[in-house]
Formats: C-alpha cells, sequence, structure tokens
C-alpha cells in the first residue's frame, strides 16, 4: 500500500537521536493521518466532481517545531505526497497538488498542533478547471486543535464486556460484499470498491461511509440518482435492512455479527 509506505518513512525519518524527544512531541505520522482526516471533513461536492482543499497550514509550539529543525522540508514533502495519494484514492479533486505550511503557535503546549485548511486557486490558471470548482477561499477556516491522548489504560475486549463485534454487509442479485473500509465506493468502474454491473450505474456512483457507529449512504453526483424509501437522497442514514437502488439494482444493507 502506497499510504502504508509513506506513513513508515515518516515513522523512520525521526527515528534514532530525535526518537525519545519524539515519544511526548507531535509524531509526524499524526500529522500525517489528521491531515488526510481534515482532507476528508472538508469535501466539497460540484456538478461532478468531490473537490478538497489544497492548502493545509500546521500550528505548531515553538517546543514541537523546533524538533523538525533541518528536517522540516523533508517532512513536508512527505506529508504533501501523503496527502496527494489519500485524495487519489478517495478519488477526491484537488485545484492544485496539495501544499502543507508550517506556522508556531505560541498558545499551544507541546504535543498540540492544529490544522487550517483553505481551498487555494492555481496562481497563473488561464480558465476554470470545472464550472462547478468552489471559489477561492481568501483566509484559511477554522483551525483544528489536536490535543496528544491521555495515558491509556488497559482496554478489556469485546467479548469481556459482552460487546458482539458485528460487520456492515451488503447484498444485490446474489452478491455479497462485507465492508470492511470506513469508505466504500459503489459504481460501475473496477476501480470501485464494489462494482455494480448495471449500465444505469454511473463509473462512480455512491459510497456507504462509516462516521463512528453510523453508516450513512451518500450519492456521488451521478447521473441517474441513488434512491431510498422511494425518494432520491444525497445522503441518508443507513439503518440494519435498509435497502436502496442505484440504477436498476436494488441492495441491502445489514449488520451481522462477525
Amino acid at each position: 500500500m502506497v499510504l502504508r509506505a509513506i506513513e513508515n518513512r515518516l515513522e523512520r525519518l525521526f527515528e534514532g537521536v530525535f526518537g525519545r524527544a519524539f515519544r511526548t512531541n507531535v509524531q509526524p505520522v499524526e500529522l500525517a493521518r489528521k491531515l488526510a482526516k481534515e482532507m476528508d471533513d472538508h469535501r466539497t461536492v460540484s456538478v461532478s466532481r468531490t473537490y478538497v482543499p489544497n492548502e493545509y497550514t500546521i500550528y505548531l509550539s515553538e517546543g514541537d517545531r523546533a524538533q523538525f529543525e533541518g528536517y522540516e522540508d523533508s517532512l513536508v514533502s512527505e506529508l504533501e505526497e501523503y496527502l496527494g495519494e489519500h485524495a487519489q484514492r478517495e478519488g477526491y479533486a484537488l485545484l492544485t497538488p496539495p501544499r502543507v505550511l508550517f506556522e508556531t503557535d505560541d498558545d499551544l503546549g507541546v504535543g498540540e498542533f492544529g490544522i487550517a485548511t483553505r481551498m487555494a486557486q492555481p496562481r497563473h490558471a488561464a480558465a476554470p478547471i470545472d464550472d462547478g470548482a468552489p471559489e477561492e477561499q481568501l483566509e484559511p477556516g477554522m483551525t483544528m486543535i489536536y490535543k496528544p491522548p491521555t495515558q491509556p489504560t488497559q482496554a478489556a475486549s469485546l467479548e469481556e464486556l459482552g460487546v458482539e463485534k458485528r460487520v456492515a454487509v451488503l447484498t444485490w442479485d446474489g452478491e455479497r460484499r462485507v465492508l470492511d473500509s470506513r469508505r466504500s465506493v459503489l459504481g460501475r468502474s473496477r476501480e470501485a470498491d464494489i462494482q455494480i454491473e448495471d449500465a444505469n450505474v454511473s463509473r462512480r456512483h455512491a459510497e456507504v461511509v462509516q462516521e463512528g457507529s453510523s453508516y450513512w449512504l451518500v450519492d456521488l453526483g451521478s447521473t441517474n440518482g441513488t434512491e431510498m424509501g422511494g425518494r432520491r437522497i444525497q445522503r441518508a442514514q443507513l439503518e440494519d435492512g435498509s435497502t436502496f437502488t442505484v440504477g436498476e439494482t436494488t441492495l441491502t444493507f445489514t449488520t451481522e455479527r462477525e
């Protein structure tokens, strides 16, 4: 996996002399994962594409940023590559390749960091990339602050807690697929996570998104739309036993004991 390989490089980037310091300071791989989360959380759907921010400003305490002295350029390059690969995997559109910036914020403590995103237009764009492309943000949006996790306690297993582990499943026309990713794209394309052999289904038609313990069905700007409960939807929550239609195909969503 390309993303896993980049994460491995980020973990190795500061091993050795700096390894001890990073046990309490901001971890490079954690920056990468939270940047990807911010990209997911700031999607904008246009007529035919799902756009995500292309500029990410990371705010660090003075102590955390000092740890990157001499390595900051390498870290920026790795983070930008990570974001680019994440966008490609999720099928997101970008106005320009991702850009990562670092800033120092004296209000942040060691181990804390903030991320602000922005839609930045190409500096020398001759014409709009897409009629439905989002407008440029002159200033970054609200900064999301991430704090270091508290000291973990010993975790009990699901069995010890009396909780059954369950998985989400889609079934249709004799097919059955377990949803083993947080986001699963449905479509006619071979690149879709769940391929639907239906001429009326768009190449990237819809996706099932897990948010905590809930699952949501999201239409991806498909040509023929996504129907649930007899009406077209853009986004709807899925319950155990929910049915929905893409093209001429009806699928059933269930949760099952693993």
